[in-house]
């Protein structure tokens, strides 16, 4: 009974941390907030994460092991490269529409803390672009992308769009209705794939 109750008790304390990661920010929340928002004793939290930085590191390697995952599958596909990259778009806004304060903790307290926690996570960080650029360099292959732009800067450029966007939901600067989040795929890869030039 009481293996079986472990796995529910850690997720429950992973999901109260969202909640106060999102709400107060990572660096101003103790581990005592996270036992009080998930209801448990402040020893609970130890006896399944060493530290908050435990904690917020495991919400980012959920996460992006599931990006890489859904990348991975796509590029493995007989899909376009147009197509491949829509899935990754869709894959990242999708995350944000169905968990809005777990993309806002990893927008904010890992992929833009490069100097601090997200520093320890640059070589998975850099494994999402990687995974992308050879998405590119096959379209270019294929002759559907023009080569004359390195796949890795077109990498960057994707997931700098996507990263300003969920900023933009994050913080209520643009909206994000259900109908804005299904244009956006779109009009990202539309954007990164034709560029702005009229043809």
């Amino acid at each position: 009974m009481a293996r079986e109750a472990a796995p529910e008790r850690r997720r429950q304390i992973l999901d109260a941390a969202v909640r106060v990661f999102a709400r107060q920010g990572f660096h101003s929340t103790r581990v005592a907030d996270i036992a009080e928002e998930a209801d448990v004793a402040y020893g609970l939290v130890y006896h399944y994460f060493s530290s908050k930085e435990n904690l917020l590191n495991d919400l980012f390697q959920e996460r992006w092991s599931l990006l890489l995952e859904a990348i991975g599958e796509a590029d493995q596909s007989p899909a376009t490269p147009r197509e491949k990259l829509a899935v990754a778009a869709g894959f990242i806004i999708d995350s944000y529409r169905y968990d809005p304060e777990l993309m806002k903790v990893i927008i904010v307290d890992v992929t833009r803390a490069a100097d601090s926690f997200g520093r320890t996570h640059l070589e998975q960080i850099n494994s999402a672009y990687t995974l992308i650029a050879k998405i590119v360099a096959e379209g270019q292959a294929e002759g559907v992308f023009r080569d004359d732009i390195d796949p890795r800067f077109a990498s960057m450029t994707f997931y700098g769009a996507i990263e300003q966007l969920l900023s933009g939901w994050i913080f209520g600067l643009i909206p994000a209705t259900d109908r804005d989040l299904d244009e956006a795929r779109g009009l990202v890869v539309r954007t990164i794939c034709e560029g702005l030039e009229k043809r």
